[in-house]
C-alpha cells in the first residue's frame, strides 16, 4: 500500500484591476512537509487579461510571477524571502495581499505522488 501524504495548494490569482475584485487563475504552488517538497508553475493568459484590462502589464506581471517562481524554489535571485525554509517560503507566498498578484487561501488534500497531483490540480484550476 502507497502511503498518502498530506500537501497544501493555493492557485496563484491576478487581479487586473484590484477595485474589481476579478481574478484569473495563472499558477498553483504546492507544499507538503513530510516530503520537503515545494513545487510552482505559472502562465500568463495574455489575451485573457487583456479582457479585463487593456492597459495591464504583462511584462511586470511576468518579472512579479518569475520572483515567486525564484523565492518558492530557493534561488539566491528572490532574496532573503528565498532562503527561509519551504513551509515558511509557502505561506509568505500564499499570505493574504491586496495586490494585483494574490493567492487563494491554502487549502490541503492527501496524495500518494505528489507531482501526478500537482498536475491534475494545474490542470483544472489553472490551464
Amino acid at each position: 500500500m502507497h502511503e498518502k501524504h498530506l500537501y497544501e495548494y493555493a492557485v496563484i490569482r491576478v487581479i487586473p484591476r484590484v477595485e474589481r475584485e476579478e481574478f484569473i487563475n495563472v499558477g498553483l504552488m504546492l507544499y507538503c512537509k513530510r516530503q520537503k517538497y515545494l513545487r510552482i508553475q505559472h502562465q500568463i493568459p495574455s489575451e485573457k487579461i487583456k479582457a479585463f484590462c487593456t492597459e495591464f502589464d504583462l511584462e511586470l506581471l511576468k518579472v512579479n510571477l518569475d520572483a515567486l517562481v525564484n523565492i518558492c524554489e530557493g534561488k539566491k535571485e528572490g532574496g532573503p524571502i528565498a532562503q527561509f525554509e519551504k513551509d515558511e517560503r509557502f505561506r509568505w507566498i500564499s499570505a493574504i495581499k491586496s495586490s494585483s498578484i494574490q493567492t487563494s487561501r491554502p487549502h490541503s488534500g492527501f496524495s500518494v505522488d505528489l507531482n501526478q497531483t500537482f498536475e491534475k490540480l494545474y490542470n483544472e484550476l489553472v490551464e
